[in-house]
């Protein structure tokens, strides 16, 4: 009779426990209360879809999502050209000083965010901003930064641009040094340029990085939270209330069914939207 060796089994519970502990059981219990009216304490009444169909019919609901899908389009896209040209330039081994490069990209990458928004508050104040002193020098007028509707969204995506394009670098920058050298060598002796190159071969042989952050990048922006929180508290007029800080706004006021339902709304919406990039930057020989 085949004897099964326990210990290999023992090592690897304590994993399983804190994993189920501490992600399996919450996460069950979230969707568990997703379908319930609950106030943090007494008794959790059942309402069935009522928080689902609350959200769905909510103007506020779909304006957080609408800010979100704006940050989305003024970070992602160009995150994604910054980083790769950030990426080509670090990989060149020509370039001087690149290790005093690598560490000036990421390091507002590993910069407390709170610290950081509130230079921001600082250098975009409309009154005493650095940003709009610059603008006065050269003849121009003040610019509402954070308390106008046109520029509050934009000033933001600027702060999430600087504060996380070293990791969207990073990331390609690991891409292309997989890239086997050998591939521009010959694309060279066949006559390519280096703008041809960079088209017909760094593009397509990254594409599985770029996949990669335009999906992790998608969830971050959705989750955005620190920075409408600390800089513009949502406003004005709710224009930087992303879907984060609506989720948020819902867990302070103790709702906490209806907050559980958004957050998996919000799952499946970023998982779609994951899902569709990574099929658009999927390389073509992949079926």
């Amino acid at each position: 009779m085949r004897r099964v060796r326990l210990t290999p089994y023992v090592f690897v519970a304590p994993f399983f426990v804190v994993f189920a502990a501490f992600g399996v059981y919450p996460l069950l219990f979230a969707l568990q209360l997703s379908f319930t009216r609950w106030r943090g304490a007494g008794e959790a009444h059942w309402v069935g879809l009522g928080n689902y169909v609350y959200l769905l019919t909510s103007p506020d609901f779909w304006a957080s999502l609408g800010n979100s899908a704006i940050m989305w389009l003024l970070i992602v896209p160009l995150q994604i050209v910054a980083g790769l040209a950030g990426a080509v330039l670090l990989a060149n081994a020509k370039l001087r000083l690149r290790g005093l490069f690598r560490v000036a990209f990421i390091a507002p990458f590993v910069t407390p965010l709170v610290a950081m928004a509130q230079v921001w508050i600082v250098v975009f104040d409309q009154d005493y901003g650095l940003v709009n002193y610059v603008l006065n020098l050269v003849g121009l007028p003040d610019v509402a930064w954070l308390t106008s509707t046109a520029w509050s969204k934009p000033t933001l995506a600027l702060l999430f641009l600087w504060k996380t394009t070293g990791f969207a670098i990073i990331i390609l920058l690991a891409g292309l040094q997989a890239v086997p050298g050998g591939v521009y060598e010959a694309a060279a002796l066949d006559g390519a340029s280096r703008m041809r190159q960079f088209w017909s071969i760094t593009v397509p042989l990254v594409r599985r990085s770029m996949a990669f952050l335009v999906v992790v990048q998608t969830l971050a922006v959705f989750q955005m939270f620190a920075e409408p929180y600390v800089v513009t508290e949502g406003g004005p007029y709710g224009s930087t209330t992303t879907a984060g800080l609506y989720l948020y706004e819902h867990i302070t006021a103790s709702d906490l069914g209806t907050g559980s339902a958004n957050s998996f709304l919000l799952v499946l919406l970023v998982f779609g939207l994951s899902l569709a990039a990574t099929r658009m930057l999927r390389p073509k020989d992949e079926v």
